[in-house]
């Protein structure tokens, strides 16, 4: 991990590794063994990204949550899935490459799998648009889900957005339309259908895939109604202030945690220590047993139960008591 890169809080995890490293550098150099040496280093390594991570604020997961080192949903195609074959287009407008789909099989069974693509550089993030979707991405999105209930193939989606394209031509093309349209046919879309945010899930944006019979998060994943520079902003008149965002991001409840205890996710999927940028391998490892776990369930309903099921779901979220 670069240090230019590193989050402010794992600069220690990053001193603690160079240090690692120089060490093993010279070893190799100079033909000497260092095993004693390293393997206390390396256990204090273990244990502070362990400890730090234990004990992240909600803004910290944010960051965590944004960082382009984290698995991309072309990373959980690659790591998760096999026989992946892209489909492009809304046949209506164009292709929008922040959203990518395509059949593929999970351990051996054929899937529809779509998800926001965002990019690691600025080369690859202005090709995805941030990751932010235009209205043909969520037409191409909804195009593919009606082709996996065609063939009577589950639906399997990857939220990371910062939130739906609001650019003048994305509003010129019916973006709110678009977004409406996909929260209405998920809702009734006679197929399994499991969504996993793995990163950031900002607003309508990520809600547009968001409709399943099971919604799951990683660890560190964060989702919400409106991003903590934006809370912040309305409620306080300050976006960019530490306090503030701080302030808004624990206000909002936007952590695994929080979800899970409001019942808007279903699950909560362990990363390993220092997040899921970390050891991709881990992490995409733990979601595809989570996905194959919750498929088999799934598959064992019958359509008009499912869809009973789903709506009942959705339709519980938001009641109180007093």
């Amino acid at each position: 991990m670069a240090t230019a890169t590193a989050l402010e809080f794992e600069k220690p995890i990053v001193e603690l590794e160079k240090q690692i490293d120089e060490l093993k550098r010279l070893a190799d150099e100079r033909q000497l063994n260092v095993v004693e040496e390293i393997a206390p280093l390396e256990k204090k390594l273990v244990e502070l990204r362990e400890t730090i991570y234990r004990n992240l604020t909600p803004l910290q997961r944010v960051q965590v949550a944004r960082s382009n080192k984290r698995p991309l949903t072309d990373d959980y195609l690659r790591l998760c899935f096999t026989d992946f074959i892209e489909l492009h287009g809304d046949r209506a407008f164009r292709e929008d490459a922040a959203i990518l789909g395509g059949w593929a099989r999970l351990d051996g069974e054929t899937v529809m799998v779509i998800g926001h693509q965002r990019g690691r550089d600025t080369k690859e993030n202005l090709k995805r648009n941030f990751g932010m979707p235009h209205p043909e991405g969520y037409r191409k999105a909804l195009r593919l889900m009606k082709l996996a209930e065609k063939f009577h193939v589950p639906v399997i989606t990857f939220i990371d957005t910062p939130g739906a394209w609001a650019g003048l031509g994305a509003e010129e093309r019916g973006q709110s339309e678009a977004i409406a349209r996909n929260l209405f046919e998920m809702s009734r879309l006679e197929v399994p259908i499991i969504a996993t945010v793995i990163g950031e899930g900002g607003s309508g944006g990520a809600l547009a895939l968001g409709v399943a019979d099971r919604v799951n998060m990683l660890e560190n994943a964060v989702y919400s109604v409106i991003t903590v520079e934006g809370c912040a902003a309305i409620l306080w008149k300050d976006g960019k202030s530490q306090e503030t965002r701080e302030r808004a991001a624990t206000s909002l409840r936007i952590t695994a945690p929080d979800l899970y205890e409001l019942r808007v996710i279903d699950e909560i999927i362990p990363e390993p220590p220092g997040g899921g940028h970390a050891d991709h391998e881990t992490t995409a490892g733990a979601v595809q047993q989570t996905l194959i776990k919750q498929l088999d369930e799934l598959s064992r309903l019958k359509p008009d139960k499912l869809v009973r099921r789903r709506r009942e779901k959705f339709m519980r979220m938001g009641q109180f008591l007093e």
